[in-house]
């Protein structure tokens, strides 16, 4: 007969196999960080259209404020012409901004897909639907490659393995980057192990993750975490400006993600004027600008990284 395993036991499988027994509840100082020394940096989300990447470098020049990564289409690049996202990548490389491409449409492209639509089915997250779905998701990442954009979200566990290899052979440039996507809905330090086995190059764990969790998420996987400062009213609304110096102490090297607003259905439609896009946009800058001011109160030994590093895959420009 089988005897059970006690949850000591467990534990001490769990770390025989690099996941941590127990969640960081002495919340021990990380020692890593990005490959500069410093421990955190600035990602600007929904970046819908050229004019709004124009108006995003605009205002942080006016704050003397380093972006170092932009989401950019959250809508889906294929509301983009190729002009416009060949402006995009030259404009993210001369201002030394790493874009990160949210291809597609956001919405499965199946249009038997229901179930995701309604409260019990949301938890499945917008995974791919069969193989046809699959390669048009793909097909759209060529066109953004072609363009020049080297970096690129992913919320599906097996389309990470199939781009991960696409890399891996060079049926995609060996210096594109995958970005995992809150919707993917991974939170534990398991879970970051998997994708970054699977070829995650940089983690954006769910909204609500405690310090305790981001200590055992960092202390399974090497890749930044894109920790989430402010979010959607629709995912919480939660606005960590002052657990900024724990959240880098604890998880560094981090990512501060930026993304105000109601909820990403209302703001992401891609029929939302650039007008209206372009002032909130400005208006996410200047959140990330306070927070740096919190950070340099409150934990000036933490370092943000200056502009540029050297490690920021840029896309590509003719």
């Amino acid at each position: 007969m089988f005897k059970a395993k006690h949850l000591t036991e467990i534990q001490a499988f769990m770390e025989k196999t690099g996941i941590p027994g127990r969640d960081g509840w002495g919340l021990p100082p990380s020692k890593k960080s990005f490959p500069d020394g410093c421990n955190y940096r600035i990602e600007i989300a929904g970046v819908e259209r050229y004019s709004n990447m124009v108006a995003m470098v605009d205002e942080a020049k006016k704050r003397s404020l380093p972006v170092h990564r932009a989401i950019c289409t959250v809508s889906g690049s294929t509301y983009c012409d190729f002009e416009e996202l060949k402006n995009m990548a030259k404009l993210a490389h001369d201002e030394q901004i790493e874009l990160i491409m949210v291809v597609g449409h956001r919405k499965a492209w199946d249009v038997g897909s229901k179930e995701m639509g309604y409260p019990e089915g949301g938890p499945q997250g917008p995974r791919h639907r069969g193989s046809d779905s699959m390669a048009y998701w793909v097909e759209d990442m060529m066109r953004n490659v072609e363009a020049g954009i080297r970096g690129f979200l992913v919320y599906d566990e097996g389309a990470l393995k199939l781009v991960n290899r696409m890399r891996a052979e060079g049926f995609l440039p060996k210096e594109t980057i995958f970005k995992w996507s809150v919707f993917g809905g991974q939170c534990s330090p398991a879970g970051a192990k998997l994708l970054e086995e699977l070829g995650a190059d940089t983690m954006n764990p769910i909204s609500d993750v405690s310090l305790p969790i981001l200590s055992s998420i960092r202390t399974a996987v090497n890749m930044p975490l894109d920790v989430y400062m402010i979010i959607v009213d629709s995912f919480g609304g939660m606005f960590r400006a002052y657990d900024a110096p724990e959240i880098v102490r604890v998880a560094s090297p981090v990512y501060f993600k930026i993304e105000p607003g109601t909820s990403e259905g209302d703001i992401y439609k891609p029929w939302v004027t650039d007008g209206w896009h372009d002032e909130f946009i400005r208006a996410k800058v200047k959140i990330a600008s306070t927070l740096r001011e919190i950070m340099e109160r409150r934990a000036p030994e933490l370092k943000l990284s200056g502009r540029g590093p050297a490690d920021l895959r840029l896309p590509a420009v003719d």
